[in-house]
């Protein structure tokens, strides 16, 4: 029962991640919730299987988006080779560090992008890239070095977090920057999966059903993001924010 209970959200954290990203904000705490006491309590274990399962839909979503959407592989690529190592580095620090140190840090920094976003009406209508080929190239680079940290050793809200990077950053619209943000994602999924892989942090029995069901909801994510435009995108963006500020809130502020 479980296993259908967990596969119906890492359907519907696929179907959000592929537009805006945040799908960790679903599909994390469910695993928390549901997997058996025994398997809940490794939370490498629990990171591992979530990174499996996510990374089949986020590398369906970057595919279907490269068809449709212009990609700027000379600072893409580079970008995701910096963010392969260093989520690597990141999975690594999860078993000596503690990350619920980040999350007063985090919350404050999802709250000022959810309101200079809703403030900001044309933030990510028109993709007007702001730097040059060697800028994007480093920039790329220093972006794929700390997303690629924070989302092998943390992860939520690591794809909204790219979003916004791109568009304030580069000048790129909501959709664009969504498309490119997918990319980055692969790669720190890819990264962190190969770490938790090699040490048996991963339950393929969850982890494969789940990322079947991951994939046919970016399938529709995506399909739906490209149809509706920027417009929907950044709407999207806004809800799935304010969500995973709900969600850090509550456990920062909660009762110990």
């Amino acid at each position: 029962m479980e296993l259908i209970v967990l596969s119906l959200f890492s359907f519907l954290a696929g179907f959000v991640d592929s537009i805006v990203g945040g799908g960790g904000l679903i599909q994390l705490p469910a695993l928390f919730l549901f997997l058996p006491t025994p398997l809940s309590g490794s939370i490498a274990t629990v990171f591992g299987t979530n990174k499996m399962a996510s990374i089949c839909g986020t590398t369906v979503a970057s595919v279907q988006y490269a068809r449709r959407i212009q990609i700027n592989w000379e600072a893409l690529l580079p970008a995701g080779l910096a963010a392969l190592a260093f989520s690597f580095i990141g999975a690594r620090a999860v078993d000596v560090l503690n990350g619920q140190s980040l999350k007063p840090m985090i919350l404050g920094l999802l709250i000022a992008v959810a309101i200079y976003t809703y403030w900001q009406k044309d933030f990510g209508n028109l993709h007007a890239p702001k730097l040059s080929a060697s800028g994007e190239l480093w920039a790329g680079i220093a972006v794929g070095s700390g997303i690629g940290f924070y989302d092998g050793f943390f992860g939520p809200g690591t794809g909204s977090f790219l979003i916004f990077i791109f568009i304030g950053l580069f000048g790129f619209d909501f959709l664009t920057a969504s498309a490119n943000a997918k990319f980055i994602n692969v790669a720190t999924n890819l990264s962190a999966v190969a770490y938790f892989a090699a040490t048996d942090h991963i339950l393929y029995s969850y982890a494969v059903p789940m990322g079947i069901c991951n994939i046919l909801g970016s399938l529709c994510g995506t399909r739906l993001a490209i149809l509706k435009g920027n417009r929907f995108v950044r709407v999207f963006f806004i809800v799935v924010v304010t969500a995973v500020i709900g969600r850090f809130g509550w456990d920062v502020l909660k009762p110990r």
